[in-house]
């Protein structure tokens, strides 16, 4: 009998682009809410999807997860053989490199699947497609051990990570989404929407829920302008604390301190 071909990855191939510590602030927000999970796991399997043309992000993302999770592996998937090649004499233990795309073909069902910058090449109208694809590999939910199951972070950075915006997917679908930045570096807080994931990009409009947070945010970050004399930082906290009183922030000061807020998916959800 003919040895059947193997399945052609799911996807196209991104232009690869990808620097040293690009993700350094997406990684350490999943260490950070994501680590318990993963420390709890028999085989804590982590996917750096679409790590580009090195393998940096991958090899970055190990040593992060495994100051939280110290059984922690990753595997970094590349839909471009070349891109994979290139990598096999990083691996290590704890760190392989294989060729795929959106299906993940790895035997397990991992706890983290990192796609960061990979869908911006994409239409909106095929983003719902690719999170319901990606979402289904995730590890369950397990109301025995009270895990939500595995987590899907999806995602745009600029070239060197100041500034960052991702959705947090579990296995039922998109839970939240997450604003970082390099306080520094930070006129207004609208100035991250050029960084809004794939699904919300085109929706940073009037009349949609994205604008209305971005515009409440920029308001709330000039009524906090005296605490800029206390440093970026502090007015960040003051103007994310006055939106805790109209948005469903869900996490605290700890996290805004990271230059970081998170809110609920379903209250910047794309207007059907």
């Amino acid at each position: 009998m003919t040895p059947r071909a193997p399945a052609r990855p799911f996807g196209t191939v991104t232009r690869g682009t990808t620097n040293p510590n690009r993700l350094r602030r997406m990684d350490r927000w999943i260490a950070a809410t994501h680590g318990a999970e993963l420390r709890r796991a028999d085989d804590p399997v982590a996917v750096d999807l679409g790590y580009g043309a090195a393998p940096w992000t991958a090899v970055e993302l190990l040593q992060r997860l495994r100051t939280v999770a110290p059984r922690a592996r990753v595997v970094g998937i590349e839909i471009e053989p070349a891109r994979v090649a290139a990598a096999l004499p990083y691996e290590r233990p704890g760190l392989v490199f294989r060729h795929g795309g959106f299906e993940i073909p790895i035997p397990q069902r991992p706890l983290l699947v990192r796609a960061a910058n990979v869908l911006r090449q994409y239409e909106e109208g095929e983003v719902a497609a690719v999170w319901q694809r990606l979402c289904a590999r995730l590890a369950p939910a397990d109301p025995a051990t009270g895990s939500r199951g595995g987590l899907l972070v999806e995602g745009t950075c600029d070239e060197i990570g100041r500034r960052h915006v991702w959705v947090a997917l579990g296995p039922e679908g998109p839970r939240t989404v997450t604003f970082a930045t390099r306080l520094g570096s930070l006129e207004r807080p609208s100035d991250l929407a050029e960084r809004l994931p794939k699904a919300l990009i085109h929706r940073n409009v009037p009349g949609e829920p994205v604008h209305a947070f971005l515009r409440d945010f920029d308001r709330a970050w000039a009524a906090a302008a005296p605490y800029a004399s206390y440093g970026a930082r502090q007015r960040w906290i003051r103007a994310v604390r006055d939106l805790t009183a109209d948005w469903p922030v869900t996490d605290g000061p700890s996290r805004w301190r990271q230059g970081e807020v998170t809110v609920r998916w379903g209250a910047l959800a794309p207007v059907a």
